[in-house]
């Protein structure tokens, strides 16, 4: 099978083309104008606390506060053995004028600001990093129980870089190797090392980490075996991929 990767630039939108023997099987469009804030980390400033909705609103820099239910509030870690039953209030965690570091889910539309979340996630190219979190899973599209074992104990061989925070295997973990995997859990580490200490030196109401664009995510996500070749038409994109 022949495979490869078109991406078409212009300023007003990025598009990215992946062929097969020829023939397009799928097609991304990011616009400049309407690019998504999903998977962006922001330093933010609780603004009011609802005790009836069991929620809050967060001052991000945005046009209207954002979005941040109880439930996607990470608890202290002096929490962590208390049951579902037993989960403190939202005004038992946050109160007016609290700063929290926290990762858009979902884009603000019409009168609605941005949804919000205090559990935050990096992916790289074969890994989700979870710097608040303890666990290691493996994506749900890997179903044979045996390869999610195979890739959970090649993680595992990498114990010692892991430290205290959790992972998750994404799906293009199944071509990868120990080195690979290596590779990308130094990345996270440094680049949630870059952020957090971002965090501390910007006031809230900034961002302080953008997910990749679009032709930077073709070279993090769709990159395989099959590949032949990816041409590019805007040598300033062509530039950055190379870097």
């Amino acid at each position: 099978m022949s495979k490869e990767i078109l991406i078409n630039v212009t300023p007003q939108e990025t598009r990215v083309a992946i062929l097969e023997n020829g023939v397009l099987q799928e097609l991304y469009i990011e616009r400049s104008r309407n690019k998504g804030l999903v998977g962006n980390v922001y330093k933010g400033r609780v603004c009011r606390v609802l005790p009836g909705m069991e929620a809050a609103f967060v001052e991000v820099g945005m046009e209207r506060a954002a979005f941040l239910h109880v439930s996607d509030v990470m608890l202290p870690p002096s929490s962590k053995d208390i049951s579902h039953d037993q989960k403190p209030s939202i005004s038992q965690l946050l109160r007016e004028g609290d700063d929290i570091l926290v990762q858009v889910i979902k884009d603000p539309m019409g009168t609605k600001g941005a949804r919000l979340t205090s559990h935050i996630t990096i992916p790289s190219r074969y890994l989700v990093f979870m710097p608040n979190s303890t666990n290691v899973g493996v994506s749900a599209r890997i179903e044979v129980e045996e390869e999610r074992e195979r890739l959970r104990d090649m993680l595992m061989q990498h114990e010692d870089l892991l430290g205290d925070s959790g992972y998750i295997i994404r799906t293009a973990a199944e071509s990868a190797n120990l080195e690979s995997m290596r590779l990308d859990i130094i990345y996270l580490k440094k680049l949630w090392e870059s952020i957090s200490e971002k965090s501390k030196e910007v006031n809230a109401g900034h961002v302080v980490h953008e997910d990749l664009p679009l032709s930077l995510r073709v070279l993090r996500d769709m990159i395989d075996d099959d590949l032949e070749k990816i041409r590019v038409d805007s040598r300033e994109t062509w530039r950055r991929m190379e870097e």
